[in-house]
């Protein structure tokens, strides 16, 4: 038998017992390795939560309110250090009498933007304070893990750890405004206007949602409510804009986008600029175009008053093209996101499928 390395001291016998021994607990010492190992990153993910949520839950505030039927109650979270806060539109957009808790106090909170296309409301409470970074969902992808800090029920603030399940522009059948984050976290009553965080501890999305079975949640992302903000920084007011044109599934690709232009609606930014039906629409302002549906988002993050670049692919010629946005005709008539009937404040989708700024439809079948 080898020595030990570094001993002096003579090789010691061993009996075939100990020998069995020993090979009878090789598996033993294994398994027990083995479910350490498993331990240690269930251990680090946890401590990772905890630091998220230690460093974040200060910003994150309950509101309360009322509006003609009950009282409401839902989450918010501060955006700036002088008390702006983004909350769900179910929670903030048609209640009245807001206050909120915050370091143990209770505030009155005012309402400063309402949009029932993006489903969120943003208030104001005259104080200091803590923010949540601004992160971004488009670096996000399917499995990405993302913690939710909300106050469910009468309960105290909380964390609820979940995994991006999908990126979906309609459910059941109807069309959101923009793309939304569907995750795989179980939501409470209460919890709507929750920041959904990246586990950088930045906010990628806010809660607009539950699903039916509450085991999963609708997020708006973080980038379509900066897109609000940002219309009521520079003009007092949400100016979601249109350019008037209907688009449809090309029977065939050019330059990677099968989205055809087939009608131009009169009077609008479409026809005052140029573009034609046949065009193949390539790029909305800052966003490619591949497909029909992708102008959803696009039109999204359309400002009325605002000149958009369109690149359109007219035959073999490239060319782009300046629209001047209007004001979409259907911003004063879209239907209200629905509310439950308790106050669980996590709204259902609307069962009116929402007017799209550009028209889809499906590209006629191929004759013999």
């Amino acid at each position: 038998m080898s020595r030990p390395y570094g001993s002096n001291d003579p090789p010691k016998a061993v009996s075939a017992e100990n020998l069995v021994m020993r090979w009878l607990l090789i598996p033993f010492l294994a398994v027990a390795l083995s479910a350490r190992a498993e331990d240690q990153p269930a251990s680090a993910i946890s401590r990772e939560v905890k630091d998220i949520f230690d460093h974040c839950k200060r910003a994150v505030v309950k509101i309360h309110g009322a509006d003609e039927h009950s009282e409401l109650s839902g989450t918010g979270f501060f955006i700036d250090p002088t008390g702006t806060i983004y909350t769900a539109y179910s929670v903030g957009g048609e209640g009245s009498n807001f206050t909120i808790e915050f370091d143990g106090k209770r505030l009155p909170a005012r309402q400063l933007v309402t949009d029932v296309r993006s489903g969120i409301a943003i208030l104001k409470v005259d104080a200091a304070s803590p923010t949540l970074p601004i992160g971004k969902s488009e670096n996000m992808e399917v499995t990405t893990p993302v913690i939710a800090i909300g106050y469910p029920l009468d309960l105290p603030e909380t964390p609820s750890l979940g995994l991006v399940g999908g990126f979906d522009r309609k459910y059941l059948g109807y069309y959101f405004h923009t793309t939304h984050l569907r995750v795989n976290v179980a939501t409470q009553r209460g919890e709507a206007g929750s920041p959904l965080l990246n586990m950088k501890g930045e906010v990628v999305g806010i809660v607009a949602f539950t699903l039916e079975n509450n085991s999963s949640c609708y997020a708006l992302p973080i980038e379509a409510a900066e897109k609000i903000r940002s219309d009521f920084l520079r003009f007092g007011e949400v100016r979601h804009g249109w350019i008037g044109a209907n688009l449809m599934q090309a029977l065939e690709a050019k330059a990677g986008s099968s989205a055809e232009v087939t009608e131009i609606l009169d009077n609008t930014p479409a026809a005052n600029c140029g573009i034609h039906p046949g065009d193949i629409l390539l790029q909305v302002g800052r966003r490619e175009i591949h497909q029909p549906d992708d102008i959803i988002d696009a039109s999204f993050f359309i400002s009325a008053g605002d000149t958009v670049p369109i690149t359109v692919m007219r035959g073999d010629e490239r060319l782009t093209l300046n629209a001047q946005a209007e004001i979409h005709p259907t911003t004063e008539q879209v239907q209200r996101i629905q509310r439950l009937q308790h106050p669980l404040m996590i709204a259902q989708p609307s069962t009116i499928q929402p007017s799209l700024p550009l028209s889809l439809e499906k590209a006629p079948e191929r004759t013999p």
